[in-house]
């Protein structure tokens, strides 16, 4: 016996067969790519390992792949045939598997492998020559409708630029004309400058000192008396402080083959100031500081580095009444370069080594900074003119 019934999810509806005196429900789901007037799509949902099917987990499947986030089942099939010709068919998946693999060390792989699998799966099982713009404006539609930002939707579509464009480069496909198959990046104005007033600092560092949490404390102490990124705070290790010169060292780690240094790529160094220096000792004496960990800031077994503390920074930040919106980790570092850049006596050259940007065009957000510093200055200086003028 064979019959379908619906379930309490729209598109989802539930096969009943019985095989040997058993039930076997076998789930299906109807949709549509591209919005209306676009070809319906019905097909079964199949079981994987480690996955139960059931009428909701079958939604879920549904929603995915109508956003683009899974492909259907003619895509994975077409990509199944691939693998086993070998790869000869240049379709996007394949694309990829050889871009990562002649790219072992590329920086930002893993999060274009991140972008890849959430966001492209639906096209995977198609070459370039057969994308069209509306392939790709149906993709910016699903991601905007799902609330990603114009950064994200833009890291999206470079991606699949540069993976078009490697295929093009190997001769699997042709260079896409504009007319077929058109890249129109979204607008992006993503530089915030984050920055605390005296009186905001004033009251940060009192709540830093009645902390109960000590660990995230000091993390945050050094980001203000540094400017030194989050990443780098997580993975400093006592080996990178050199107490006698005066120096930390910024280094990077190997994670799914590439480099995550500096960004400008490779080892810097920053100078140890005192009330930096202040803070280490701090965490060195500290009852709970353990004596078997290379980190700064280790783990809870207290041997590798800590993974995260983000909860906590945000509760200190909250308990000082800091402004909504404000990224702890990430706002004290542009708050050093803020109060440098404001104060008339560090040049952009010099706050650029110091934060350790790879070019100066990431420092010119605090230009303005600078300009304001050197127009009061002017200014005095046209008031002390004045004043012997007048005398």
């Amino acid at each position: 016996m064979r019959k379908r019934v619906k379930t309490k999810y729209p598109g989802v509806t539930c096969r009943l067969q019985v095989k040997a005196g058993w039930v076997e429900k076998v789930y299906y789901i109807r949709y549509r790519l591209g919005g209306r007037g676009s070809r319906e799509i019905e097909e079964p949902v199949y079981p994987v390992p480690g996955r139960t099917i059931s009428a909701k987990v079958a939604a879920d499947i549904r929603a995915d792949r109508m956003r683009g986030r899974e492909p259907s089942n003619a895509l994975q099939r077409a990509a199944l045939k691939e693998v086993a010709a070998g790869g000869r068919r240049a379709s996007l998946a394949y694309i990829w598997r050889e871009y990562k693999r002649q790219r072992p060390g590329l920086k930002g792989l893993a999060a274009d492998e991140s972008r890849f699998k959430t966001h492209l799966t639906a096209l995977a099982g198609l070459t370039p020559d057969e994308m069209t713009t509306d392939d790709l404006d149906r993709l910016k539609a699903d991601l905007t409708r799902d609330g990603k930002a114009p950064q994200t939707v833009k890291n999206v579509l470079g991606l699949l630029h540069r993976l078009v464009n490697f295929a093009a480069r190997k001769g699997w496909c042709a260079q896409p004309e504009p007319s077929r198959l058109a890249f129109e990046f979204p607008k992006v104005n993503n530089i915030k400058t984050e920055y605390l007033r005296r009186e905001e600092i004033e009251r940060l560092l009192q709540t830093l000192d009645e902390a109960s949490n000590q660990k995230a404390a000091n993390m945050m102490r050094l980001a203000l008396y540094t400017g030194m990124r989050r990443g780098e705070l997580f993975r400093l290790k006592w080996a990178d402080i050199d107490w006698e010169r005066g120096f930390i060292t910024l280094t990077g780690e190997m994670v799914n083959g590439h480099d995550t240094g500096p960004k400008s790529g490779s080892n810097k160094k920053i100078p140890l100031n005192a009330a930096a220096a202040d803070v280490l000792r701090r965490v060195q004496g500290a009852p709970d500081a353990s004596k078997e960990s290379p980190y700064v800031f280790p783990g809870r077994d207290g041997k590798s580095r800590l993974s995260n503390i983000s909860l906590e920074v945000r509760k200190i930040a909250r308990e000082a009444g800091l402004p909504d919106g404000f990224r702890p980790l990430h706002g004290l570092r542009h708050t050093f370069a803020s109060t440098l850049a404001s104060s008339g006596e560090v040049d952009l050259y010099t706050l650029q080594k110091l934060l350790t940007h790879g070019s100066s065009q990431m420092t010119q957000r605090y230009a303005h900074l600078h300009d304001d510093t050197l127009r009061k200055a002017a200014t005095l200086a046209c008031d002390l003119f004045k004043r012997q003028t007048e005398s």
